[in-house]
Order: structure tokens, then sequence, then C-alpha cells
């Protein structure tokens, strides 16, 4: 019988048995139905069916109302011609429907059912007498198709209960695989649920309780409530209990014992449909539960007591039992021993941008012209799902052009609905956890723990604690490197908005950061004592004059922060001359500020840091001051400053930077105290003459001094100093009696045109800069160096030769060596050989340079052709390379070069290079060399070596290699591309290059694992420490939407991307690479 399209997708039953009653209904039947049942699966069953020689529309209908048939096959299945037409219809429904089909072998072999033999095999052919062929053969095809279906063959168990419960648990994860329709708007469900699935180990049939953490907002009740649809048919007994946030909250004349019964009154009702519950103690839901298989969802929970109350502990349920736990609040899960976490983490760029798109367009994809709008969109909701759909469905329908006059709106202030869920968070917090919350989201988003904890020490302020506190809570994100970031740009906002709602008045509220309101309150002397942090961005404000009593009303201002983040030269706040007070301050951050000296009555005893860089000062204050607290002096740049007081008291500062202090004459004797300070930056100091001797700073690590041009004695200052630059002063060489006692030292730069030789060099040195210097020859104290990693000797105008240097050495920069004619080319495995205009190098030298084995990033040197050994040759910036089969690996190594002419200028900052099949795959390989280091004068030669890895089952017929000229880090420029005059290719399989099979391991690990680790190295720790120790103007970037510009990072971190091309070449990171072993066994970092 046909039936209809729409009657056909109807789903009446979970489960289709077909069996041969006889063999198994009494027994084997009904205690797979019992276990069907406990677990809500619902089964057709026959008893009302009035059997006849052939299966009738009602049996059909069952069939394809079914999601999973099981075909029970016993001794005498085939003995009925009904079960026989049963299971041909079962089949025709898997192919046409896609039915689930499971089988299980009830003491019968699959063999013999497959071909017909033995004791079935001869009930079959009696079923067969009298029929047609045609119906022989339906279901002897059906037999053998049955047969071939993996299922349960109940000979191979032991225990019959046992095997039934598998089969029960098997049908109950084949009907829960297909989330619920309910939730199929939801971006990256499916992903979600199968992790949760994966947590839940349904294999096993002990109790389990599992967590759902993650921030309000993410999505953490609709993943639960999706769960709960996709597992309830599979549990007898469940229970979605949501909203449980406050659900404990006392209320006035209500015992707190009745509330809590009133909880267990509320579960125990839905798990068991019965609305008339009593709840006599708190031991209720132990009894009534712990004999029984249930799934519960507690969800929103927001206190322990609430899981204390309705799943104190696992022996609270039955064998199988399910509870699922959501919650903002870490915390919780811990402290109840729930250590299966699944923390809901931020949609990527590509998911994000879906979700924002199903709510303002109605599609998943962006339409065109709003590509850049929606990417915005995306940054100001911190990817957080709840604000893309709010947002999104605020600009459902509206033109571009009213999109753009929304951003600014949707950048300063928060969306009802969105404050109103991120605001219930926050006020379950302590009092002190909420000033905290407001710290970070007002001041130090983006900065250190030790930075914070430290800012705050004179505050009532747990710090550590209240950190770890809002880490669980889902309000900040704690990176690996100790670095609070608030969890996405919407929180930001949310802290911001409630220091605005204060006060009507801003000089009354804790924070001030609207740029107006600071320049109102400045002016018109309106601060009070409620304000403890004020961050001023003077980028657009014009011209404004500070009143000369603006702090006095201020007496608990703590943290001052005024910068400029355009970096104009223009200093826009004037304040006046007779201005005596400012407040005990903990931080003074002032770019550019404007007067001589600080005010007179400023008393700095509490500064912890001390920020002014671009400064007219020519003097801090006078006489000695009390500075036991300052850790941080940041004073570059401010080219007027003549004097550095006296810092005898300043026991704990750790960084001094002077750099560009041009006026600078002498580095004060009080620095013999400093036993704290780690970092000395004098860089460009022109006019430092004087430097204390006869101390030894016991913590010192880096001093910069290079360029202080008229600076004559070396800075003997500490015998612990790492990294020392001394580079283009008057100092004429390394002291002997220094050079044995720092043992420590692991960079130096020393090179300058008073440096004509050098004798001595500590044996610890890694990376060695002689540049500018005036010597002939390389030093025999630099060749016998055992750990030199890298040596630059750029601009040694008489430097004729350089000998064979330790082969160990990854790095040479010999660049405008103008007298340069020999290299003995002795290196093992370099990173990088730079030799721009050296035009005097002798042929034997270029020769050697050229056959150099392969580098990490590049050789340059000058050179007008393409060397003879480069099979492969065009005119031009790009080279089409024919490949015959098996002339390509799956893993081939390749060895390009290219010609390109003079540079003029800096406009071409490096040179990119794309490599593509004619499929159209291609990867952009950049950086490959970069000249603006130093712009070649005349034609040079680029070299550079590769690995080209990609999927075996690719046919490859050529590959094209193209160079661009890059004019930033971002975008190319085609009308240089003509610079680029001629280009080469040499592909190297494993069997024509000869390499042993240890070869090429040495080589991918160079240019894999080991360069990543240390690009990830120099981009993280070394730029993070940055942040933290190099207090320079650029700093102001950080300060507006901090959590943005790491939501940006993050996603870039976390982006899926999938190419058939993969390439793991390292040009273009500009690492400066050390031997790790060499260095570490020297105890140096």
């Amino acid at each position: 019988m046909a039936l209809s399209s729409s009657s056909s997708n109807i789903r009446r039953y979970h489960v289709f048995p077909s069996f041969h009653g006889p063999d198994v209904r009494k027994g084997f039947l009904s205690h797979l139905h019992y276990h069907f049942a406990s677990k809500g699966i619902t089964t057709f069953k026959d008893q009302e069916i009035e059997k006849g020689n052939t299966i009738g529309p009602e049996l059909v209908n069952a069939i394809r109302e079914s999601r999973v048939s099981i075909v029970l096959l016993s001794k005498k299945y085939a003995s009925s011609s009904w079960c026989l037409d049963e299971l041909v219809e079962i089949l025709k429904c898997k192919e046409d429907q896609g039915q689930i089909v499971m089988t299980i072998f009830y003491d019968v072999d699959p063999s013999s059912v497959r071909k017909q033999k033995g004791d079935f095999g001869s009930t079959f052919m009696k079923t067969c007498e009298g029929k047609s062929e045609e119906v022989k053969q339906r279901w002897t095809k059906a037999l053998t198709h049955v047969a071939n279906i993996k299922g349960e063959h109940s000979l191979n168990w032991a225990n019959e209960a046992d095997m039934i419960q598998k089969i029960a648990t098997d049908v109950s994860t084949k009907l829960s695989v297909t989330p619920s329709r309910d939730f199929e708007g939801m971006v990256g469900l499916e992903a979600h649920l199968t992790k949760l699935n994966s947590l839940l180990c349904f294999e096993g049939d002990d109790v389990k309780m599992i967590g759902i953490w993650g921030p309000a907002g993410i999505g953490k009740s609709t993943i639960a409530r999706a769960l709960y649809n996709q597992l309830s048919s599979s549990f007898q007994l469940k229970c979605f209990m949501g909203n449980l946030k406050g659900s404990l909250k006392s209320i006035v004349g209500v015992d707190h014992y009745e509330f809590q019964k009133s909880l267990q009154k509320l579960l125990l009702a839905k798990i068991l449909n019965q609305g008339d519950m009593r709840v006599h103690n708190l031991a209720a839901i132990k009894e009534w539960l712990q004999d029984q298989r249930v799934l519960i969802i507690l969800d929103d929970v927001d206190d322990l007591e609430q899981l204390e109350v309705l799943a104190k502990e696992l022996s609270w349920f039955g064998s199988g039992s399910r509870i699922i736990v959501a919650t903002e609040d870490k915390k919780i899960l811990k402290e109840h021993g729930i250590n299966d976490i699944y923390h809901v983490d931020f949609p990527s760029m590509e998911e994000a941008l879906e979700i924002l798109c199903l709510s303002a367009f109605k599609q998943s994809s962006v339409p065109d012209g709003f590509e850049e709008l929606a990417k915005k969109v995306v940054h100001l909701c911190g990817n957080l799902p709840l604000g893309l759909s709010i947002v999104g469905s605020s600009l459902r329908g509206e033109s571009k052009h009213e999109w753009e006059l929304q951003l600014p709106r949707i950048e300063a202030s928060l969306d009802g609905k969105i404050e109103s869920i991120l605001k219930v968070g926050y006020e379950r917090l302590s009092k002190k956890n909420q000033s905290l919350f407001l710290h970070i989201a007002c001041f130090f988003n983006y900065r250190s723990v030790d930075y914070v904890t430290v800012m705050l020490a004179d505050s009532n302020l747990d710090v550590r604690n209240g950190l770890k506190t809002l880490a669980d809570k889902c309000f900040v994100h704690i990176s690996i490197n100790g670095w609070i970031v608030m969890h996405h740009h919407l929180l930001q906002q949310l802290g911001r908005q409630i220091v605005l709602e204060q006060s009507d008045e801003p000089g009354k509220r804790q924070f001030l950061i609207e740029a107006e309101e600071i320049r109102a309150v400045l002016t018109d002397e309106t601060g009070t004592g409620s304000v403890i942090g004020i961050s001023y961005n003077t980028s657009n404000i014009g011209e404004v004059s500070v009143s000369k009593g603006a702090f006095e009303g201020m007496r608990n201002l703590r943290f001052l922060r005024i910068f400029n983040y355009l970096f104009s030269g223009k200093c826009t706040l004037q304040i006046p001359e007779d201005m005596e007070y400012l407040p005990p301050l903990r931080l003074l951050h002032w770019d550019r500020y404007p007067r001589k000296s600080l005010p007179t009555k400023f008393q700095p005893e509490r500064l912890l840091e001390l920020h002014m860089p671009h400064s007219n000062l020519e003097k801090l204050w006078g006489g000695i001051q009390p500075l036991p607290n300052i850790k941080s002096i940041d004073l570059s740049f401010s080219i007027r400053l003549k004097e550095i007081p006296n810092l005898s008291n300043a026991t704990n500062l750790e960084t001094l930077n002077l750099t560009h202090c041009k006026t600078l004459v002498e580095l004060p004797s009080s620095i013999s105290n400093l036993h704290k300070l780690k970092k000395l930056k004098m860089s460009g100091c022109e006019k430092l003459r004087v430097i204390p001797t006869n101390i030894n700073l016991a913590s010192l690590e880096v001093v910069r001094m290079n360029y202080c041009s008229r600076l004559r004695r070396f800075p003997d200052i500490s015998s612990n100093i790492k990294t020392l630059s001394v580079g283009n002063t008057k100092i004429e060489n390394f002291p002997p009696s220094v050079a044995g006692s720092w043992s420590r030292l692991a960079r130096l730069e020393i090179g300058s045109r008073s440096l004509k030789i050098l004798t001595h060099a500590p044996q610890s040195i890694i990376s060695l800069n002689l540049s500018n210097s005036d010597i002939r020859r390389i030093p025999d104290c630099v060749i016998s160096l055992p750990y030199l990693v890298e040596l630059i000797v750029e601009n040694c105008r008489k430097l004729v030769t350089i000998p064979a240097l330790p082969p160990w050495l990854e790095s040479l920069n010999a660049n405008k060596c103008a007298s340069l004619k020999r290299v003995c080319c002795s290196f093992g495995n370099p990173t990088i050989l730079t030799f721009y205009n050296c035009l005097k190098l002798d042929e034997e030298a270029r020769r050697g340079i050229i056959m150099q084995q392969p580098v990490d990033e590049y050789i340059c040197l000058p050179g007008k052709e393409i060397p003879a050994e480069f099979s492969h040759k065009a005119v031009g910036n790009s080279i089409t390379i024919p490949l015959a089969p098996g002339t390509f690996l799956a893993s081939s190594r390749y060895k390009a070069c290219f010609v390109i002419l003079p540079v003029t200028g800096y406009r071409c900052h490096s040179i990119s290079c794309i490599v593509s099949s004619k499929a159209g795959f291609a990867m952009r390989i950049c950086d490959l060399a970069r000249l603006s280091d130093w712009s070649p004068g005349t034609e040079h030669l680029f070299i550079f070596h590769g690995r080209l890895v990609y999927q075996r089952n690719m046919i490859l017929s050529e590959i094209i290699f193209k160079f661009n000229c890059v004019i930033n880090e971002f975008s190319d420029d085609p009308d240089l591309d003509n610079m680029i005059i001629e280009c080469g290719v040499q592909i190297m399989t494993e069997e024509a290059k000869g390499s042993s099979s240890s070869d090429v391991d040495n080589f991918e690990t160079k240019s894999s694992s080991s360069e990543l680790e240390n690009f990830e190295t120099e981009s993280s720790s070394s730029e993070l420490d940055i942040f933290e120790t190099e207090s320079s103007s650029s700093e102001a970037d950080y300060y507006e939407d901090e959590g943005l510009k790491f939501s940006q990072v993050e996603s870039t971190k976390t982006s899926k991307h999938t190419s058939c091309w993969s390439w793991f070449t390292k040009h273009g990171l500009r690492k400066k690479k050390m031997n790790k072993t060499r260095a570490n066994s020297r105890g140096i970092s």
C-alpha cells in the first residue's frame, strides 16, 4: 500500500521489533521491552493485530513510522512468511528513508542466516515451498542483506541480562544523535553536544555528575536545554530545573529550611510527575530516587547550597543516572567535587559572524557591502552570542548607512537587555569583588596579576583571591602568562556603565574615563574625594587649561593616567605654573607633561610607577624624597631633562628608563643604593659622560647606553648583567678585568668607530654586535666564543676577511662591509646570512655563500643573475614549473631565488612569496627578505630554502612561485613588483638531493616545531614583558578597548583554517633564534 509523503515522515514509535513470537516473546523480548520502557523508548507492540498470510497496512505504517527497526533473528524466524515480509519492508524503509536497522542473532549463527544453511536454512526452504521464484529471491536477498548488518550475537554473551542492557543503551544512543529542531538556529550546537556526550560516558552504569561552565550570555542554558531534549527519550525519569539563580534567597518571614524542602519538592514533583508531592525532610530525594535511573539538569546554579539540597551525593541516584549542572561559577562545581567540567568557549570569528547574520539578516552569511561593519559589531560584542543576537536584532532591516550611524552607540553604551543579564552576576559578587571588578573594567584591564596586586596593595581588597573569584565566575580571564583580561568588551562596558550610574555629577564617581567629563572636572574644580582613578585620553580634546586647584578636592585620587595615543607632538593639556598640589598617587602616568618640574607639594612617598615620557621636565623635584614603594621610572624622550633626583631612598626601583634624554650629563652616584634595579635604559643620552664607579648592583640584568656618543667609561656597575648595549659610544675596548668576571653576559653590543680592536670578551656571549667598528678582521676572542649564535658586523667598513666561524653560528649580518672580500663558509645550519652592499666579495666567497646548506630564512648578497644550478629560471617576478608524474613527492624541498633592482627609500618593506597550483590553491609565505632593515644599493640576489607539504592524493601538473613587494605588514604594491627582474627555483626531491633520513629529520625539526616554539616565545613572553616593563608612550594604545583588542588576538589564535596546502617554512618570522642547549648549559636565559 502506498503512503503519502507526509504520513511517511511521521515518527510515532522509537523502535519496531521484528521477531518470531514463540522463540522470544515471553523471555528475551519481554525483558528488552522492560529496559526500553525504563529508558523512555516507545516500542511498537503487535499483540492486537490479527495475523494473516501477509502483513497488512497497519504493520507497514508501523514500520515506516518507527525511527529504528530491530530484527531479532532466531532459529524459527524464517518459518514465518509474516516475519520475512516484515524484513523486506524494513529493508525497503532503510533504503528509501534512511531508517536505522539493528540486528540481534538469538541462538542462531549469522552465517546460517546469510547463506540459509543448517537448521535455519531447512526451516527457510520449508517456508518457501509453494512460493513463486520472485518471492523466494526477495526473501533470500533480504536475509543475506540483514545478516551482513553487524549486531549482537547471543552466543558471544555469558550473561543475557548484560546483552539486553547493552542493546537498550545502543538504541538509546542512536535515538539521541539528532539535536531537537527547537535549537536548529544555534550555531555550533552540534559540536557542543558531541563534547558533552563524550563527558557523560554513557558506556558505564555508574552515576555521573558533570558541569557546564561559562560566562553569562554564552549560551549555557540553550546548550543545556538542547542536551536535555536529546537525552530525555533515553530516561524514563527526567527533569530540567531552570532559573535556579537566587532560588535560595531568604524572604522575610519564611523559614530557610522550608525553602530547602520546597526546592526538593519541586524537583520530585517534576521528575515523578506528581503535583501533590509531600516532602517531610531533606532526605526525600535520596529516598525516592536512589534506585532510579534519572536525568537531571540544574540550570543557572549560583549557590553551592542549591547543589547540596538537590544533588548532594551520587548515592542519592540509581545506577546509570546523569546529573548536569550549568553555572557561571566554576568554584561551585569544584567545591561540590565535580571535576568533569565542559567550558563553553566563545565562538570563532566565523561562527560569531553567522550568529550576528542570523539575527540581523535571517541568513547565515554576511550580505555584500556589510563585511567590515559586521566584523566591527562582532568585535564590539566580544563574540558573545547574547550580545550578537540582541544587537543583531536591533539592526535588522536597517541600511548600511544606519549601521554606520549605530556603531558609536553600540561602542559607548550597553543595550538594556544585555545589561540586565550581565548585571545579575555582578550583583551576586561581594562588595569587595564588585570594587575589584570596577577597578579592572575602568583601569587595569590587560595588566598582569602581579602589577594589579602591587597597585592595590594599600586598599582593603584581597586582589589575588578576588581575581580567582572573578575568573571562576567568568568576569575575567587569567592567561597562562598571568595577564588579566575581561572576558569580553561588553563586560568592560558594564563596569563603566555601573560607575557612570554612581552619580549624575562626574566628580562624585570612583573613576573618570570620558574625556569631556574629565575636562569639565579639571577646569571647573568639581572633583571630590570619591574619585580614585582618572584615565584621560587627550587625543581629540583640543586645547585645555587645567585649573590651579583642579586636584585639591580629589584627596583620594590614587591613579592618574593622562595619555595621547595619536602621539601628536603638540601638548594640548596646559597646567598653571602656580599649581602646587597633586594627591599622593600610586600611579602617575602623564604623557607630554608641560611643566619643568612636578608641583612643589607633591609627595611621592606612595608612588609605585612614574611614567612621564616626552615631558618638558628639567628635573622632577628638589632634595631627597622618600621613595620606598616606587618600582618603575620612565622619563624617556624628555629632551630637556638635566638632572636625575637623588634616588638613594628608591630601594625597590626595578626599571629606570631615561632613553633619549639628550641633555642629561650625569647618572647620579645615588643609584648605588638601587640593589633591586633590573633594567637601566639610557640609549640616546648624547651628553652623558659621567657614570658611577666602584659599585655592583646585584639585580641589574639589562643596560642600554648605545648612542651615548660622549660616553668613554665602560659601565662596570654590575657583574650580573645579561644584556649590555654600548654601541656608538667612545668606548674603545672591553676591559680585560671585566671580561673574566661577567659570567652571565649573553648579549653585547659594543661596535663604534672608536672600536678598532677587541681583545677580550666574556665566554658566555650568545649574541655579539660589532656594527660600525673600524676592525679589519674578526677578533680571535670572538672566533673562540663557545656559545656564539649571532654575529653582527654591519657597516664595518675596514673589514676585509671573515674567517672560519664556529659551526654553531646561526646568524651572520655583514651588511655594508664595503671592503669585505673573503668569507670562509664553514657555517653549519644557519638561520640567516646577509651581505647587503658587500660589493667587493670575490668569486670564491660568492660561490661558497650561494652553495650554503639550507637556511631557515634567507641568504642575501650582491648579484645580477640567477646561479647556474637553478634548473628553472624566468624573467620577471614569477615562475611556472611543469611537473612530470612522480617528480614532486608529498613532501618536497625546494631552493628558490630572485634578483632585485636597487631599492630607493623605504617604500618596499619586504619581499613576499606566494606558491600556488594550477587548481588555484595558494599560500603566502611572507617576509622572505626584509629590505627595510637595509636597502640594497645595487642588484642583489636572495636565496631561500623550504619544504612543501601537501595532501598525498593531490595530482599536480605544475606549481607557480610569485614574488611581490610588500609596502607594509599587510599589503603588497603591484607597481613595485617590476623591481624583481629574474627568479629561479630548484626542486629537490628526496632522491635527487641524496640526503639521508637524518638530514630530513633535522630539517623538519628546524622548520616546524622548534621554530614555532621560538616564534611563540618571541611573540608572547617577550612582548608581554614589554607590556609590563616598557612603559612607553605607545602603551596608550592599550588603554582604549583593551578587551576588544584581546578578543581580536584570541580570535586570530583560535580561528579555524583548512587548506589543501601546508607550508612548513619559517620565512619572515624574524626570530632571533639561539642555540638553547648551549645557552641553558651556561645557565643563561
